[in-house]
């Protein structure tokens, strides 16, 4: 365990396995308009677990925090430079933002409920937060041919319940759709383009497969590469190649406070 629980970075090696996540995992335009949407009139905007830039808005101040050093090297030039620093303990006064986000990283906190309640502290305005619904994982495909990687994720994403009670109660939850051809490389981002999952690249953009052992990913590609040569794949699923959105766990947490 970190002996500083201020400077524990996350339950991902970002350094080691997440040098070329910026390649896969970028804003999609349409889930990017949802956060815009949730931050409302906001002209400042705190945003943590910042990593490589996505979904932070281009017409508005913002400060990006960023405890992994590969990560902040992964900002785009046109990004601001982000801080170094973690959620848990955020080196702001009380309401100096407008608005904060995090997208896509609570799950990587050591101290979930410290993280969110600092978002709180420093925002006068919303808190908005991407993330996924952990009971909601199963809906998606993957779950036939990796049981072992949903129940990993499922551990790490803290419940919806949870989120809500650090942030003080009365947060709204929106179910966000993920379009067909999402270019932010998640998981269910695939769910109509399952030949993606064959490329380790995609995978290693995935933190999900560092909680799962070897075996377990071995795996999955032999199965998925016979079922898709086979046509398996397309006799249960073949379906969702023409379906224009998935609507799996991927969800929008907005307190306005």
């Amino acid at each position: 365990m970190d002996a500083d629980p201020c400077r524990a970075t996350g339950d991902y090696d970002y350094e080691r396995d997440g040098r070329r996540y910026a390649s896969v995992r970028r804003t999609d335009p349409r889930i990017a308009t949802l956060v815009e949407e949730a931050l409302g009139s906001a002209r400042t905007v705190l945003n943590v677990g910042a990593g490589s830039g996505s979904y932070e808005p281009a017409d508005r101040y913002v400060v990006a925090l960023e405890p992994s050093p590969a990560m902040r090297a992964q900002r785009p030039a046109h990004a601001v430079p982000a801080m170094d620093g973690v959620a848990q303990h955020l080196p702001f006064d009380d309401k100096s933002f407008d608005a904060a986000m995090a997208t896509l990283t609570v799950h990587q906190w050591p101290d979930v409920g410290a993280g969110l309640h600092e978002m709180r502290r420093v925002a006068r305005g919303p808190v908005v937060i991407l993330t996924f619904d952990g009971d909601s994982l199963d809906r998606f495909w993957l779950a036939d041919y990796a049981p072992e990687l949903i129940e990993a994720e499922r551990r790490r994403y803290p419940p919806l319940a949870v989120i809500d009670e650090a942030l003080g109660g009365g947060a709204v939850v929106r179910a966000v759709p993920v379009p067909r051809d999402c270019v932010d490389g998640f998981t269910e981002a695939y769910f109509a383009r399952p030949e993606a999952f064959l490329a380790e690249a995609t995978r290693r953009s995935q933190s999900a497969w560092g909680f799962v052992e070897g075996d377990v990913e071995e795996r999955f590609v032999r199965e998925l590469r016979s079922d898709l040569e086979t046509g398996a794949w397309d006799r249960r699923y073949g379906h969702l190649r023409s379906q224009q959105i998935f609507e799996g766990a991927l969800r929008l947490v907005v307190h306005e406070g």
